[in-house]
């Protein structure tokens, strides 16, 4: 299992403590967050043996999210989108991420999807929608399942645009529709469900909640980096986020190597 830590996971961290933390945990790649990003960011990336896996926009969403600051507009949003997307180029991710955002004005989704593939066509860049957890969907999302996706992005005509799993997401939904549309899936997030879930931002590390993993797994059949990615809300008891960041990196990374020697 080739493992990777996304930059979420060690919130409170800096793009140069990230590298030295995963690096040292014996990670294979990082997942970039834009929003951490400073000047000597890219240089410190290549100097490092790490690659990239998925990276996500500091505006990840075609429309406005309730928890997450950002412009109201969806033509700001969307430029801001492809602004990230170029902006990352040099980094050369698996692919760069997004969401549509939670509501019913499907048209402005369809033209952000046309606009936001047509910038990945042009930068060379992959680019992925990641369908989102229907219990939280009213924070985040319009499709909430791989098929929800795929049925958006045929109504959008961008066959190029692929696809985020996301086990915390995607775990309660039909296994079957991994494998239906394995060939488009760009990247891979890992993190376990917690029983109960307290909030949206509630995740544990893998196989310390109830999720199956083996046949999600088995499904899957990846090749690319398994992409730690852990939300955990600092308010709630026991949130991972209270944790040091270089120990939960180390954790993180034991938890993937864990779920493949099951």
């Amino acid at each position: 299992m080739r493992r990777s830590i996304s930059q979420i996971t060690t919130v409170t961290q800096s793009f140069a403590d990230d590298l030295d933390a995963y690096k040292a945990a014996g990670a294979d790649g990082i997942g970039i967050w834009e929003m951490k990003l400073e000047d000597d960011s890219l240089d410190l990336f290549r100097a490092s043996p790490l690659e990239a896996a998925a990276a996500i926009p500091a505006v990840p969403s075609i429309l406005p999210l309730p928890l997450m600051e950002g412009p109201a507009e969806p033509a700001e949003r969307i430029e801001a989108i492809c602004a990230g997307i170029r902006r990352l180029i040099p980094f050369d991710p698996a692919c760069v991420m997004f969401l549509t955002g939670p509501g019913d004005d499907r048209e402005t989704v369809l033209d952000g999807i046309r606009a936001i593939a047509d910038e990945g066509e042009r930068a060379g860049v992959r680019v992925a929608l990641e369908p989102i957890q229907r219990v939280f969907a009213h924070f985040w999302t319009i499709p909430t399942s791989l098929e929800e996706a795929v049925n958006l992005l045929e109504e959008a005509e961008t066959p190029d645009v692929g696809l985020m799993y996301d086990s915390w997401h995607l775990w309660n939904q039909p296994l079957d529709q991994i494998a239906r549309y394995r060939h488009r899936i760009m990247s891979v997030h890992l993190a376990d469900w917690r029983d109960p879930t307290r909030n949206t931002n509630d995740r544990v590390l893998p196989g310390d909640g109830v999720i199956d993993f083996g046949p999600i797994l088995e499904a899957l059949r990846w090749d690319g980096l398994y992409d730690l990615e852990i939300f955990s809300d600092a308010e709630l008891p026991g949130s991972l986020w209270k944790e040091d960041p270089r120990e939960l990196a180390r954790r993180g990374l034991d938890a993937l190597t864990r779920l493949k020697s099951d």
